[in-house]
């Protein structure tokens, strides 16, 4: 008999699929959160070292056990036990120092592993799992996903995947798909679940549109995050708010029912394990998590509660736009404008209420990040900009600035008559 404890996500349950489909009734799943795998462990290996029972093979895939669990496990293992660990997390690398562990963040082509991909080689190089075209699709499909892969391969199919699994139960899911692989030649969705997944696409793009209206900025050490309440489609908000607001290192993910802190981001000089690390999470460098601990809900959830939402940038703009070496003007909370331009040679400055801020800036990019990152500010729409643009006439910097905003300032009254 074998004992699988795996993780609650896509991948984790992915590693169900692949284990019943190799072992049938010969295999009982347990699936977990991250915080619930030691409790199920200690309990397992406390009924086996009492019932003396060395016939089970227990395998751990998607998750890593703890400290106290990890020596009772090389314990069993020397004593006799039959254990396997597969993770593909690089906080788990520690791992490969016991026969028992295998741990692998990438294969040797550059693609990101993923428990269930891991799993399913493990399996079929063992001889205990026969291959098939539809479990590999399936296979790849769910690495994909987890690793973000599809998002840079346009690969919506994978995404569907995880949308389907967070449609229905885990039971129902791993009901679904067990003799769809085991049946099908190839992996697809029915028309049923096509219709459904149209109908969930809908569903997510109005919830990412309401939670953009709420995400707030702030320093946590040295990272400037965005954070949000959210309890659904966290991989989904994180990708989108990460990108809409590049000036951020990472997003956070509050969600208080679950008592979870997510961590995404896009930037590849930021690694969000290392943040969840310090609260006892973990994860992958653009995706992780943790608990919410005491010291967390301090950092993220009571300072988030007390800081007003970030506005978005106007994008229905014909004059005050980004990149313009004219200029283009930003404002905050507190006010204040900030007339972002660049001189004749390329190289940009940063004007506050009317006064050039200290130092210069290679590119747009760079100065506009310093003004959202330290000053929470956003593209004002075109009216705000006019009248700047009729303040900054008043007082004159030279000629040819003065005749050029004057063009600017009657094209735009033109264009609103």
């Amino acid at each position: 008999m074998y004992k699988l404890f795996t993780h609650n996500d896509l991948d984790g349950v992915g590693c169900g699929i692949v284990a019943k489909i190799a072992f049938g009734d010969k295999v009982d799943v347990r699936y977990n959160s991250v915080m619930g795998l030691d409790h199920q462990v200690e309990r397992f290996l406390e009924h086996l070292n009492e019932k003396k029972d060395k016939e089970w093979n227990m395998l751990i895939t998607d998750l890593s056990v703890n400290e106290k669990n990890e020596e009772a496990l090389d314990a069993f293992f020397i004593d006799g036990g039959s254990i396997q660990l597969i993770d593909h997390h690089k906080t788990a690398l520690h791992f490969n120092d016991y026969d028992w562990g295998y741990v692998k963040v990438e294969y040797s082509d550059g693609r990101l592993a993923c428990a269930t991909s891991l799993l399913y080689g493990y399996l079929v190089h063992k001889g205990l799992l026969e291959p098939s075209a539809a479990l590999e699709e399936f296979v790849e499909l769910v690495r994909q996903y987890d690793t973000w892969e599809w998002d840079a391969n346009d690969n919506i199919k994978a995404k569907q995947l995880n949308d389907l699994f967070f449609m229905v139960s885990i039971d129902e899911f791993v009901e679904k798909m067990v003799p769809r692989l085991q049946e099908a030649e190839h992996f697809e969705y029915d028309e049923f679940e096509r219709k459904l997944l149209e109908m969930e696409e809908d569903k997510i793009e109005r919830y990412i549109r309401r939670k953009k209206r709420e995400l707030v900025q702030t320093f946590v050490g040295d990272h400037c995050t965005g954070i949000v309440h959210a309890e659904s489609y966290h991989s989904e908000l994180g990708n989108e708010l990460g990108t809409e607001y590049p000036h951020l290192d990472y997003i956070t993910i509050l969600n208080m029912g679950g008592k979870k802190i997510s961590f995404r981001t896009i930037h590849d000089h930021v690694d969000v394990s290392e943040v969840a690390g310090q609260f006892g999470g973990g994860g992958h460098a653009k995706a992780s998590a943790c608990s919410m601990s005491e010291e967390s809900y301090q950092l993220y959830a009571r300072a988030a509660f007390l800081i007003e939402p970030m506005r978005p940038d106007a994008f229905k703009n014909r004059y005050n736009l980004k990149e313009t070496v004219e200029g283009c003007l930003f404002e905050n909370r507190n006010e204040d404008s900030f007339f972002i331009y660049a001189d004749e040679s390329g190289v940009w400055f940063v004007e506050k209420n009317g006064e050039p801020l200290p130092g210069s800036f290679p590119s747009f990019h760079e100065a506009e990040r310093f003004v959202k990152r330290n000053h929470s500010a956003w593209l004002v729409r075109d009216e705000h900009y006019v009248a700047f643009l009729r303040d900054f006439m008043r007082n004159v910097k030279s000629n040819k600035e003065t005749s050029l905003f004057e063009e600017i300032v009657e094209e735009i009254g033109e264009g609103a008559e």
